[in-house]
């Protein structure tokens, strides 16, 4: 089973809150391991971050802001923490994750996910499922799925929205899922 695979979820927010579970299981094997074992779970963990909040971006952020009456405020705050996220993630991706300023940077950046997790479940998703009916959310979900399938599997600071996904992502994914093949870190 891939990183990014949920069994039995039929609507977004159970969706997200698995893989966010996910998240917090390979945070903690990051934190946990060391030498390659580390390695191959922090290349895990960039991947499924990085498709986790491409879909986000350009599904349920977009989606919050229109149904959620502070739905401006609480996706700007979103964004801005995924941005400050990708740019750390990306400076991690060329660390050598040994070293003793991975360990410090990367405890740093665990709190900070968790913390965003935490706030996207509470202001966001919650709220989301109760304005939405159950087959807007099952439809959020396969478009979530679909996103997460041709989305960039490495951070690009910068590409927080919609458009700049849209425009950015395919020709981003392209060259990340390259690299993949061809260092075999995928």
């Amino acid at each position: 089973m891939t990183a990014t695979k949920i069994e039995n979820a039929q609507d977004v927010v159970t969706f997200l809150k698995a893989q966010h579970e996910q998240i917090k299981s390979l945070l903690s094997q990051v934190a946990e391991s060391s030498g390659s074992q580390r390695e191959e779970a922090f290349t895990q963990l960039r991947r499924l971050l990085a498709v986790h909040e491409t879909a986000e971006e350009e599904i349920v952020h977009p989606r919050a802001r229109h149904e959620l009456d502070d739905g401006d405020a609480i996706v700007s705050a979103r964004l801005e923490e995924e941005n400050e996220g990708k740019q750390v993630l990306s400076e991690l991706e060329k660390m050598d994750v040994s070293s003793k300023e991975f360990e410090e940077k990367f405890a740093s950046f665990r709190k900070d996910v968790l913390e965003h997790a935490e706030a996207e479940e509470h202001e966001e998703f919650g709220r989301l499922a109760q304005e939405l009916d159950a087959g807007q959310l099952e439809k959020m979900r396969r478009a979530v799925e679909f996103a997460e399938s041709t989305a960039p599997t490495h951070p690009h600071p910068g590409a927080e929205s919609r458009t700049a996904n849209m425009v950015v992502g395919p020709f981003a994914a392209m060259m990340d899922r390259a690299k993949d093949a061809i260092s075999g870190k995928r």
